[in-house]
């Protein structure tokens, strides 16, 4: 299976998504099909062998909708900004003539003058305008009509046209009567200034929707600024200033003080500090020197370096960054299900009401006009955009203020879950302390420490354990010269085994030496003090005699303590989990103020603990560093990894952290609640308006209070219902970290 993403372009509200999903849905070879309102995007998993991308375009297009193959993210915003100065260029026109429309229609009812010529000639002069009108807003009947006939589907557009052409078909209709000499209709019976305010209102409430929709995706500009476009490189010995699309991998790249860091590499020559803010959300500049990482889009404060480049174009940090930004405001969270189930039965619903409006007032005996009045209000208040505004424009403002603090949020569905996760547990090892252990105490009992240093290093040499760093560090300091190993066997949990010379060396903890047979009695009140400091301690023992012990020491990470107290006050109950042994793992989180411990737990067995509390009716998250912890973070309900700087895109995660601050994580707590908080809010109104509206157009208060609501002024709430509830997402942006 193959994924793509598409770029739609004329969708207006709820439905619309809908009716496009449907139209993909449709095709052979189709295995999903999704279609975000808000970020007018549509992402599809399909059978290449069954079906070519234009074969995807051409079904959008004949539900009448544009699309196109996912592009640079520029040429998207270029092409939104176009639609936007239309819609407003649109909106000018139509609202100049139906002014005028209305000055000649009405100018006399109020004492102002109206020539005598467009007095005799008033419904020619109402139609031309109008007309006119009608073309600035032609594209609602088309996709209104073409959704209708093709698709067998009403949506927004069919509402509006409905609406806008019952009122303008009638007053054509009253026209022609007049022309032909009817004395019992005059121009008091014409309604084309309600079809032209009504088309003119609607239009700015779509380019006023337009502008804040655009305002909702600002992460992604403003990431996206952060590109330079030239780079200054070194080919063949000479500088040149070339295009940043024309870098290649190993390329050698200078940049100076002031410049953009224009793709990721690592330095070759020079020192500086580098402002990574805009990347990881870290307000103090890195030091880079020679053989550290730079990162694509960052600002190059102080000196001159030269870098080569090791990713380009999308590879790079924030191409993936964007792309990750990009899918999560894409998504679409489960709370929205309810909302696109009730858009999918919503329009066909308010056109029976409409009809049934209609009919029910002229049975009535309060006439066609009346009926028609009720029919035209209904259609037009009931447009179902708010309702489909409601979630994804809070997602994709949520999503990009994470993105601002180095946070990403790879779908709508974890920013939901991560308001209901009750159990936060956390790895140990590189997540609540640094993961560079150092060694801190040798013990030997038959050789003296440089020699249980020396096998110790040997067979860690091998290993990819952390711990492992922190033994050939120590050996290299001491310039010890380490042994060849053979048959070199890691036990995950347990430690390592392997052979030098004539000797079976094993190094790991009680477990593996429980395991093979090996007594460690003589250990034991050595085990118990180290343990009690916080140590890890690895035993050694050679041809099945333990000949002495190494303790290290993992410092905890800043921020950590600070982290668990914060989100202990949130009311998360956390968990520490650890292969380490409970005694080691007792003093770290006595350290950090937590209680609950899972010690000596194999890797595959964190899976299992996880397991084990989701059973018993708990939101889990866990958080680890990506790579070791990946089968756990898969498993938790919400996965949270730490990336480093560069390696953002980790598979298993939900959420990334791109910087080393576990204080991110309960932001990302903090900043899920809140964006469940305006979600819960725009869906309350959206909701509200149309239960509320939709009887008032009816008429339902004309029998008690003689008011009955202008179509117009249906057009007026219509609009400004869907700017109301992205003005409230937009709101989100005061968010404050805590």
């Amino acid at each position: 299976m193959k994924k793509i993403t598409l770029n739609i372009s004329g969708m207006h509200c709820a439905s619309c998504a809908t009716n496009i999903e449907g139209a993909l849905k449709k095709i052979s070879g189709i295995a999903s099909a999704r279609v975000n309102f808000a970020s007018e995007s549509a992402y599809v998993e399909y059978d290449p062998e069954k079906i070519k991308n234009n074969d995807l375009i051409a079904a959008i297009g004949k539900a009448g909708y544009r699309a196109s193959l996912e592009g640079a993210s520029l040429n998207r915003e270029e092409e939104r900004a176009k639609e936007t100065k239309d819609l407003k260029l649109k909106f000018i026109i139509s609202m100049i003539l139906s002014s005028v429309l209305m000055y000649i229609s009405m100018g006399s009812c109020v004492g102002l003058p109206v020539h005598k010529f467009l007095m005799d000639n008033m419904a020619l002069f109402q139609f031309l305008l109008a007309s006119g009108v009608l073309i600035c807003g032609y594209q609602f009947f088309i996709r209104g009509f073409m959704t209708l006939v093709r698709m067998h589907r009403a949506n927004m557009d069919t509402l509006v046209a409905l609406g806008v052409g019952s009122a303008y078909l009638y007053s054509l209709f009253v026209s022609v009567a007049i022309w032909f000499g009817n004395k019992h209709l005059g121009m008091q019976d014409l309604y084309y200034e309600v079809a032209a305010f009504l088309l003119s209102f609607i239009l700015l409430g779509k380019y006023l929707e337009a502008v804040t929709r655009r305002k909702t995706s600002q992460a992604i500009r403003t990431l996206m600024n952060l590109r330079p476009k030239m780079a200054t490189v070194i080919r063949l010995g000479i500088e040149e200033k070339i295009l940043v699309e024309e870098l290649k991998m190993g390329d050698i790249i200078i940049v100076k003080p002031g410049q953009r860091v224009p793709v990721d590499g690592r330095v070759l020559e020079g020192y500086s500090s580098v402002d990574e803010s805009m990347i990881t959300g870290e307000s103090i500049p890195v030091e880079k020197n020679i053989d550290d990482m730079v990162i694509g889009g960052t600002i190059n404060k102080t000196g001159t370096f030269k870098f080569r480049a090791t990713k380009v174009g999308r590879e790079t940090t924030l191409a993936q960054i964007i792309k990750l930004i990009e899918e999560a405001q894409g998504s679409k969270a489960p709370v929205q299900e309810l909302a696109d189930k009730i858009a999918g039965i919503f329009v066909p619903a308010v056109l029976v009401i409409a009809f049934a409006s209609f009919f029910f007032w002229i049975l009535l005996g309060k006439g066609f006009a009346f009926g028609l009045t009720t029919f035209i209000a209904v259609l037009i208040i009931a447009c179902p955009c708010s309702l489909g505004l409601a979630t994804p424009t809070a997602v994709m403002v949520g999503t990009g203020i994470a993105a601002g603090n180095g946070i990403i949020i790879k779908n709508a569905a974890s920013l939901q879950v991560a308001r209901e996760v009750k159990v936060i547990i956390f790895d140990k090892t590189g997540t609540l302390t640094e993961g560079k252990p150092r060694v801190t105490d040798i013990v030997s009992y038959s050789q003296n420490e440089d020699e249980i240093l020396k096998w110790a290093a040997s067979i860690e040499k091998w290993s990819e354990h952390p711990l492992a760093d922190a033994l050939v560090n120590a050996a290299e300091i001491k310039n010890i010269v380490l042994n060849d190993v053979e048959r070199f066997e890691s036990l995950p949990g347990k430690g390592a085994i392997g052979r030098s010379g004539n000797s079976e060396i094993a190094l790991g903890s009680r477990r593996l030496m429980q395991d093979r047979g090996i007594g460690i009695k003589i250990s034991e009140k050595d085990l118990e003090r180290l343990q009690g400091q916080g140590k890890t301690v690895m035993l050694l023992a050679k041809n099945g005699q333990l000949i002495g012990l190494i303790a290290v020491r993992d410092n905890l990470k800043n921020f950590s303590k600070e982290a668990v107290h914060k989100l202990q006050t949130m009311g998360k109950d956390i968990i520490m989990i650890t292969g380490d042994n409970y005694r080691t793992a007792q003093a770290i989180a006595k350290e950090l103020g937590i209680v609950k411990i899972l010690a000596d737990v194999l890797p595959k067995e964190k899976v299992e603990e996880i397991r084990r509390l989701q059973n018993s009716g708990l939101k889990v998250a866990f958080v680890g560093d990506g790579v070791n912890d990946a089968p756990a973070i898969s498993q938790a309900d919400l996965g949270i990894a730490i990336g480093t700087g560069t390696d953002v895109a980790i598979e298993s995660g939900d959420v990334i952290l791109i910087k080393n601050d576990l204080r991110d994580v309960v932001t990302a707590m903090d900043l899920s609640r809140y964006a469940m908080k305006k979600i819960k809010q725009n869906l309350f109104w959206a909701f509200f308006y149309n239960l509320l509206g939709i009887p008032i157009a009816a008429g339902v208060l004309y029998p008690f209070t003689g008011f009955l609501l202008n179509p117009v002024i249906s057009g007026v709430a219509m609009a400004f219902s869907s700017i109301s509830v992205v003005g409230n997402s937009l709101l989100m942006k005061r968010y404050k970290r805590n």
